[in-house]
């Protein structure tokens, strides 16, 4: 049985046994007919000439498209050249530079290696962002893609919008009464997902009522809400270069909405256990973690095929693609696991990553992970004290320690900016999937570590 559900789109057949393309006239056909004495065989030509005519004056054609796209593309990219480098020459050179990395990150081939030249942090330029909004543990957060923006998500159903520029809070959603009216928008549930589309358009956060809602990320108005699971959303996540929404729910479901029409389009099924965590790149497929069904699975969307990956002793809370072909995963197992998608097993694993918990002599649960896209570079975060970086190995067959930075309670989100210049974290007393301990020291923050890279010698 497929674990794709899709509605039948083929033309129903009538009991007679003629299709639903045998339909009755239009009223315009009916008009034409009604008028054919009335009309010259002159006339109905000038007519069919003119009509002709007007169609192929008004249609474009598929090159003519194409061109039109990528001279736009093209423009694009020199406008965002152009302000990076603040001048009007552009140097075409960059332009073919950035078109060849576009094309090998498209098709999973791209790798840089920037983890060498990160080397140290400085402490006393890690800014620490609070409001009063955020008075519970922090769940989940992203980044605008033009890192001019944070948004940012807690267990008390509130979205703050913050300014990476001049680092404040510039925009709320609150929470919703449950008793409230439909037409206040809002979460009335713990939200635990947020997602941003690549070109900045649409922002999507889930709760725990099932509910996605969609909102403008500039002005922060709601669009539109989907319903159809089951059970809480656990995981958002926006296809690269599209409008194309993945979402990961408990009710053990990836479902997939089309947000230029505000459409479901397909249910993906095969996980055994509450879905913790989803996440895309460019390629039509997504990857998922399935909780306590210890996998994680690679959902071919095109094939309607799935690949599935085992390696933790527990719970898969978190997992992460570095590139199209290669993927980190944690949990409550304490391993920090690098895969890839040739491969049924981790090309490496690091147990205790984040050390053991001298209390009960437990591995500490790694809670989170983030990665550098089409890089070398990752992010782990636990509740051990300390954000860890981590340099992937020629051919990804290592895990290598670069450096630990300070961040007291439980590292709930974790996010690299688009631009490589930030890590940033969000914190909370709590673990975002439950209360299972509580570290009272600890503030529900969120912390903005700056990345600096030096010159290679």
């Amino acid at each position: 049985m497929s674990f794709f559900i899709r509605k039948n789109q083929r033309g129903a057949k009538r009991k007679n046994g003629a299709t639903t393309t045998d339909r009755p006239k239009t009223y315009k056909e009916k008009k034409r007919l009604a008028h054919d004495d009335e009309i010259s065989s002159h006339s109905e030509g000038e007519n069919d000439d003119s009509k002709v005519y007007s169609e192929s004056e008004d249609e474009e054609t598929v090159q003519e498209k194409r061109l039109r796209l990528t001279k736009e593309y093209i423009q694009e990219i020199e406008n965002q050249e152009r302000l990076r480098r603040e001048e009007e020459d552009i140097d075409k050179s960059v332009i073919a530079h950035r078109l060849k990395e576009d094309l090998l990150e498209q098709s999973g081939r791209l790798r840089r290696t920037v983890a060498d030249s990160y080397d140290h942090v400085d402490a006393t330029l890690i800014r620490h962002l609070h409001c009063k909004d955020h008075k519970q543990p922090i769940t989940c957060l992203t980044i605008s893609p033009d890192c001019q923006s944070l948004f940012t998500a807690s267990k008390d159903c509130t979205i703050v919008k913050w300014s990476l520029v001049e680092f404040k809070k510039v925009a709320l959603i609150k929470r919703v009464d449950k008793k409230a009216p439909r037409e206040v928008k809002g979460h009335k549930t713990v939200v635990q997902s947020l997602a941003i589309s690549s070109d900045g358009k649409f922002l999507a956060s889930g709760d725990l009522e099932n509910q996605i809602h969609i909102w403008d990320p500039i002005t922060m108005k709601w669009m539109h809400t989907f319903k159809g699971h089951r059970a809480g959303i656990s995981g958002l996540v926006f296809r690269r270069g599209t409008h194309t929404l993945y979402s990961a729910s408990m009710d053990r479901t990836v479902k997939i909405w089309n947000l230029d029409e505000m459409s479901y389009v397909e249910t993906l099924l095969g996980h055994q256990d509450a879905i913790t965590s989803v996440d895309a790149l460019n390629k039509e497929r997504a990857i998922t973690a399935g909780g306590r069904d210890n996998s994680v699975r690679v959902w071919k969307i095109p094939e309607e095929s799935q690949l599935i990956f085992n390696g933790h002793q527990g719970s898969i809370d978190c997992v992460r693609l570095v590139n199209e072909d290669h993927f980190i995963s944690c949990g409550d197992d304490g391993m920090l696991s690098l895969w890839g998608s040739q491969k049924k097993k981790p090309l490496c694993s690091i147990p205790n990553a984040h050390g053991v918990d001298e209390s009960n002599n437990q591995a500490n649960w790694i809670s989170s992970v983030a990665a550098m896209m089409n890089t070398d570079l990752i992010a782990s975060g636990s509740q051990d004290g300390f954000i860890r970086l981590w340099k992937c190995g020629e051919n990804f067959r290592n895990l290598t320690p670069l450096m630990s930075v300070p961040a007291c309670g439980f590292v709930n989100s974790l996010a690299f900016s688009s631009d490589g210049k930030m890590l940033i974290a969000g914190l909370g007393q709590e673990h975002r999937l439950g209360r299972w301990w509580r570290n009272g020291s600890a503030k529900n923050e969120i912390i903005i570590i700056p990345l600096t890279q030096h010159e290679k010698s």
